[in-house]
């Protein structure tokens, strides 16, 4: 399972639709969705390993200043492959194609978080996702999808 979190300024843009849907296309079942305002206790606890750095007051206020997307998605590979839909965090580096790569400009509003890990995917859900808000279905495409 990946998180994979539309940060404030994707949500202003009205790229919901078009980041939900390259995940779709990738094949991967979308298990939690919510539109959600973050409090700054759960923003710093998702980003502890941040907290030394010099930019990290500034990425609190950010994520915090509107609401987010929250996701959990399932599937084959789909931390890594979650990372690369998404691209660099530096949008200027990310490959054309990328979520960043085609939708976002810089470091600070990259649009969308993803996992960097499983442990980490099954972490972040666990802090945004409360028990029942999670959906356990499968999609009638997954065997047209996977072996």
């Amino acid at each position: 399972q990946s998180y994979i979190m539309i940060k404030p300024d994707g949500v202003q843009r009205g790229l919901v639709g078009e980041i939900i849907s390259r995940f779709e296309k990738k094949g991967f079942v979308l298990k939690g969705l919510k539109l959600f305002q973050c409090p700054k206790d759960l923003a710093q606890e998702h980003y502890k390993d941040l907290k030394e750095k010099p930019f990290f007051p500034g990425l609190i206020e950010y994520i915090t200043s509107g609401p987010v997307v929250c996701m959990a998605w399932e599937g084959n590979g789909v931390v890594a492959s979650a990372r690369k839909l998404i691209g660099a965090t530096n949008p200027l580096q990310a490959e054309p194609g990328t979520i960043r790569g085609d939708l976002a400009v810089q470091t600070g509003r990259n649009v969308v978080h993803g996992s960097d890990s499983p442990d980490n995917g099954k972490r972040e859900i666990a802090l945004w996702f409360k028990e029942g808000e999670l959906c356990e279905w499968e999609s009638v495409l997954t065997p047209w999808l996977v072996e």
